[in-house]
């Protein structure tokens, strides 16, 4: 089944300059793991409060791209390893050493890859356990719904380092929470605690530590429960209605509205409330 919005999906560069490839068994900085219709992915560099680098951008890109294409996968949820960090950041040791050109082709693949996360076309918890800094907070952003304990931190401290954030921050962030109030994450450079991030928006939830991964998993239960086809078409008709003017995504949403309405789990929805019965959906 076609998308109507196949001709505004954005176009990335998903080729690295230099280096291959990490397939599954080979994830060397990402822990990888389904169960029950979940996939689990955990960036796993708790000595480096999880910093972002080459090779760990290259594992998210093989998970994710395993969890979008294995059927048996209804939601994701990221993480990160250890109680201090989800992702402080890129890692500067390696960051400090590139060229021009080497940190613009970074920037793109860092895109490319949350471009992967964001539209997956399933959903991803990002599940907040410490601080969401530079590439961390964009990772964050880039999922469907965030989720934080109350001692994360969120910021986008690019610029005191001389850079601008290069993972989408100058773009989600705005969207997210408005231009003046991402503006001045951005160009302070400052940090703000989970509460704050709850009240602007940035994040949905705020949970103590232990019911954290429990919570996004009651989460994705609960999104389970409806219709995949509706999930994926209405995760679509948001994040490219995004992209274009109301009126465009009004089009979009009605296009998407036409196409759930042709499938067997629009049939099998509406019968099942008319009969009074929990909905059996099988994604067809």
């Amino acid at each position: 089944m076609s998308s109507p919005a196949a001709a505004h999906t954005l176009e990335y560069d998903m080729s690295l300059p230099v280096g291959e490839l990490n397939t599954g068994p080979r994830l060397r900085n990402v822990l990888y793991e389904k169960r029950n219709a979940i996939a689990y992915v955990t960036i796993n560099r708790p000595k480096v409060l999880n910093a972002l680098n080459r090779s760990t951008w290259l594992d998210l890109r093989s998970a994710f791209e395993d969890a979008r294409d294995d059927a048996s996968v209804r939601g994701v949820i990221l993480t990160g390893a250890g109680d201090k960090a989800f992702v402080a950041g890129a890692d500067i040791s390696e960051l400090a050493h590139v060229s021009s050109v080497e940190a613009e082709a970074s920037s793109r693949f860092g895109q490319a890859v949350l471009y992967l996360i964001e539209d997956l076309g399933k959903p991803v918890i990002a599940a907040i356990n410490g601080f969401a800094l530079g590439g961390g907070c964009e990772a964050a952003m880039a999922c469907t719904i965030r989720i934080a304990v109350p001692q994360a931190k969120f910021g986008q401290p690019e610029v005191k380092l001389g850079l601008v954030p290069g993972g989408g921050g100058t773009q989600r962030l705005p969207r997210l929470i408005g231009k003046g109030r991402a503006l001045q994450l951005i160009l302070t450079g400052g940090l703000i605690s989970a509460e704050e991030a709850h009240r602007i928006g940035l994040v949905n939830e705020i949970v103590p530590a232990t019911e954290l991964i429990p919570r996004a998993e009651a989460i994705l239960r609960e999104i389970a429960a409806n219709g995949p086809i509706a999930v994926r078409y209405a995760l679509e008709a948001t994040n490219k209605g995004m992209e274009t003017s109301q009126s465009e995504g009004l089009a979009l949403e009605a296009s998407y509205f036409g196409l759930c309405a042709g499938t067997e789990d629009k049939n099998e929805g509406t019968l099942a409330f008319l009969e009074k019965r929990a909905p059996q959906f099988h994604g067809r």
